[in-house]
């Protein structure tokens, strides 16, 4: 028996205002460490929303730059520093959506202006709905995963020490990963 098209989206990403349930979630990053391992890090601190309606679907989010964590403390250190995110004069790295497309039923093109430092570039995720469904305690709940690439040079963080391999200590490219449950408002 086939659906009808207006219920598998309604199904993919129900209308509403969504919010992120950190308790849930996941914002993570990895960029490679001497050219030859991925080092992993996330934050502990964020928050989103997501509003879909008739009018269109638009999403934001920010997390706070000293929440980082790598799972040591003195690169966490250094990665709060004015190397990298300058925590102290920069303490949120914030996107807010221009455009959201879907691609199929449960797949997403989001753009969107990107900040970093206080320097804001556009950026594109790759979004997916990984499903619907209603928690114990009876509160509507969706998620969604989404990716994305940057290079971190374009947002001043140019720090680097060049190995005698030709490699480099911190790569240039970074992957930003989003894993997402969000609850309706």
């Amino acid at each position: 028996m086939s659906t009808p098209e207006s219920t598998i989206t309604q199904t993919a990403l129900p209308a509403g205002t969504w919010n992120v349930d950190p308790i849930h979630s996941s914002v993570e990053f990895h960029v490679k460490h001497l050219g030859i391992a991925t080092v992993k890090g996330h934050f502990n601190e964020f928050q989103g929303t997501l509003e879909v309606g008739a009018e269109g679907i638009s999403a934001q989010g920010s997390v706070k730059v000293a929440s980082v964590d790598t799972r040591e403390s003195q690169r966490d250190d250094h990665l709060r520093s004015a190397d990298f995110f300058d925590a102290e004069n920069h303490p949120e790295i914030t996107f807010k959506s221009t455009s959201v497309r879907p691609l199929d039923d449960e797949t997403y093109e989001i753009e969107g202006d990107f900040t970093i430092r206080g320097i804001t570039r556009p950026l594109k995720l790759e979004a997916s709905v990984e499903g619907t469904e209603t928690d114990p305690q009876g509160t509507p709940r969706v998620g969604l995963s989404a990716t994305a690439q940057i290079n971190r040079s374009d947002y001043d963080m140019k720090f680097n020490m060049a190995l005698g391999s030709g490699n480099f200590a911190v790569g240039e490219k970074v992957k930003i990963l989003l894993d997402i449950s969000a609850v309706k408002a």
